[in-house]
């Protein structure tokens, strides 16, 4: 029995209606030991030009 649907019409299904992009932030912040720790996490934002906008609060 043959493959009726492919990995890349998978992928063209799933991705209807959206225009947002996917952004990594990541902030260095001080802790308590005096160390600089990393904070990271992946934003979606509407626009490229919003990525300014990212509030950035815990």
């Amino acid at each position: 029995m043959a493959k009726k649907q492919t990995f890349g019409d998978k992928l063209k299904k799933g991705k209807k209606g959206e225009d947002s992009i996917n952004v990594k932030v990541i902030q260095g912040y001080r802790s308590d030991q005096g160390t600089v720790r990393y904070f990271q996490r992946f934003v979606r934002v509407p626009d490229i030009s919003a990525v300014d906008k990212i509030d950035l609060a815990k």
